[in-house]
């Protein structure tokens, strides 16, 4: 299994792969950074932003969203990379101290949002979290926000089963991803653990393949987990990063597995990078925000 990495650019903290199968173009961030970024063959386009932006998703109007600290905005994806056009589109989460960081849209295009306590300093360093003050939010394509949870700490993770009924919901906090189904309502049931803490590392992004196993980013681990849908060790990926954030599948067939990375003090070459792998199983499509 050979693993390259798809440009030279190395994020502080890069996050939420996006493939736009219609573009056939990889969205991603560098939360630290304040750069949302997109990959059209070999072309990477760099969005500048004013704040900390956590997901970077286009939408079906041909503009794209983006989480930034104070709020979701729509992204004019014609404006410059140095003056981004931004428009407010909604305020999900107005606790203050608070910013995004995990969001992916349903199989109906409904932006799912985690928020948690700002973690960044303002030159990019690490601060701790000590306050569950996150929460989880769902934004229709009206602008219409719906709490789901509260007293989150570090949201991570954002997949869904084929019959939407179940969520799953990752809270690095704990160390552990959760499962919620889904009531008629659009309610949660009580979280069920689904898979708890591991020896290598924490629980980051994840993404979804074909036969409908889980690949989760192990922060600090240093590698990605391949688990079955029982929430048991399916697989161990070795990684040449220290801190995997998350991962997307996509390519022309769903077969490339692409892998966001942050930082980290221990300087290996590749941290930071987006890395790309060839995979024998396919993934499940993202999808776009349905505004």
């Amino acid at each position: 299994m050979t693993l390259t990495a798809l440009t030279e650019h190395r994020a502080k903290l890069g996050e939420g792969p996006f493939w736009d199968v219609p573009a056939q173009a990889l969205y991603w961030v560098d939360i630290a950074g304040k750069q949302a970024l997109r990959l059209i063959g070999s072309n990477v386009q760099i969005w500048e932003m004013p704040e900390h932006v956590s997901a970077f998703i286009p939408c079906e109007s041909g503009d794209a969203l983006v989480t930034l600290s104070s709020g979701v905005y729509r992204l004019d994806l014609d404006s410059p990379g140095l003056e981004p056009r931004l428009t407010l589109f909604c305020i999900a989460d107005p606790q203050p101290g608070n910013r995004a960081n995990e969001a992916r849209c349903d199989a109906q295009g409904r932006l799912w949002l985690g928020t948690m306590q700002n973690n960044i300093g303002v030159n990019g360093e690490d601060l701790p979290v000590v306050r569950r003050t996150g929460g989880l939010f769902r934004i229709d394509p009206d602008a219409r926000v719906t709490p789901l949870l509260r007293g989150l700490g570090i949201p991570n993770t954002l997949l869904w089963s084929d019959d939407a009924t179940q969520v799953y919901f990752g809270d690095s906090f704990d160390g552990t991803l959760y499962r919620h189904f889904i009531r008629t309502d659009g309610v949660l049931d009580p979280s069920q653990v689904w898979f708890g803490p591991h020896q290598r590392g924490g629980p980051d992004g994840s993404a979804m393949d074909a036969e409908g196993f889980i690949w989760n980013a192990r922060w600090d681990g240093g590698c990605l987990l391949r688990l079955t849908p029982s929430g048991a060790v399916d697989r161990v990926i070795e990684l040449p990063v220290s801190r995997p954030t998350s991962c997307v599948f996509g390519g022309e067939d769903l077969k490339t597995l692409f892998i966001t990375s942050a930082a980290s003090p221990r300087n290996h070459p590749l941290d930071g990078a987006v890395l790309s792998i060839a995979m024998d199983i396919g993934g499940k499509p993202c999808t776009r925000f349905a505004g």
